[in-house]
């Protein structure tokens, strides 16, 4: 393998944000506070085991910080970080992308479910 191959396969390993579905929806949800575990379990409507997974990768990622207090029960918060906020904007990016194309996207998915999820054919002649 080239040294240019290894370096774009390492440069592509840092640039990929694990797409969860979840991962954009906790760090919105972090805006503007520190939250608890089961505060962002309970607004989120998330399981407690993908929460759990979801907020160990974004924090593997450097995205949040975790705060555990020695307390009865055990107290831990969570909070972006100054990449996580760099991370809400492009979540922010998106829900204006999803706004904006809000019908074309709902059309596609209709047209697509129409089809069964078979993919369309389209015949091109050679000119």
């Amino acid at each position: 393998m080239s040294s240019l191959s290894k370096s774009n396969r390492h440069e592509n390993d840092v640039l990929m944000v694990r797409p969860g579905k979840w991962t954009l929806t906790i760090v919105t949800m972090l805006r503007t506070e520190t939250l608890r575990f089961n505060e962002l379990k309970r607004a989120g409507g998330i399981s407690q085991k993908t929460l759990t997974l979801t907020l160990r990768e974004l924090e593997r990622d450097g995205f949040i910080t975790r705060t555990m207090f020695a307390t009865i029960p055990p107290r831990v918060d969570y909070s972006l970080t100054e990449l996580g906020h760099e991370l809400l904007e492009l979540a922010d990016s998106m829900r204006m992308f999803a706004d904006r194309n809000r019908e074309q996207i709902l059309a596609a998915r209709n047209r697509f479910d129409l089809t069964g999820g078979d993919p369309a054919i389209r015949l091109m002649h050679a000119q």
